[in-house]
């Protein structure tokens, strides 16, 4: 059995823990609502996702993986493996943060996130986070390395700063929410 001192201490230790959550996320709670018969708290867990544990990790060893694999295979040579490799990466990160809409989730949003992409509901729209941060400067990273593997070869050069911008454009914050030529409007 704990004292009343030891139970009192706990409490103070919940409290402050609660208080340092608020002062982290602070309109956070304003998106927490009671979901009855959902596994989550949140309204959208797309919000959320690449702020889950271990997700950054994942990504990188995916990415990786992907590269590991496209060496194996006899044919391909060096730069040519780091050309797929980074245009392999941004192909998807397009389609899946770019290009696909809505929530895979059924979310009692009223249909809000139905016309956003990923990279729009990340983070509640809130630019410049840290996990969109990493998003952005993954491309980036695995560019400069495309490039110095490439040799900076004038061909390899332009696939993978053609193949870097299409990744970036999108991620502008002057872009959240416009629809270029009307594409993927609805």
């Amino acid at each position: 059995l704990l004292t009343a001192a030891a139970r009192g201490s706990n409490l103070n230790t919940r409290r402050a823990g609660l208080i340092e959550e608020r002062k982290k996320f602070p309109d956070d709670l304003q998106h927490r609502k009671m979901n009855v018969g959902v596994a989550h708290s949140e309204v959208n867990p797309n919000t959320r996702v690449m702020n889950s544990r271990g997700i950054w990790l994942t990504y990188l060893l995916l990415t990786v993986v992907l590269h590991i694999v496209l060496l194996s295979i006899p044919f391909l040579s060096v730069p040519l493996v780091w050309t797929l490799t980074n245009v392999i990466h941004n192909l998807a990160m397009y389609l899946f943060l770019h290009t696909v809409k809505g929530t895979p989730f059924e979310t009692p949003d009223q249909g809000k996130a139905r016309l956003l992409t990923h990279w729009e509901q990340m983070d509640y729209g809130v630019q410049f986070t840290s996990s969109r941060k990493f998003l952005t400067i993954s491309p980036i990273v695995l560019y400069i390395l495309a490039s110095f593997y490439t040799k900076y070869d004038a061909t390899h050069f332009f696939i993978n700063t053609c193949s870097l911008l299409t990744v970036l454009i999108p991620k502008l914050p002057q872009l959240h929410g416009v629809r270029i030529f009307g594409i993927n409007k609805y």
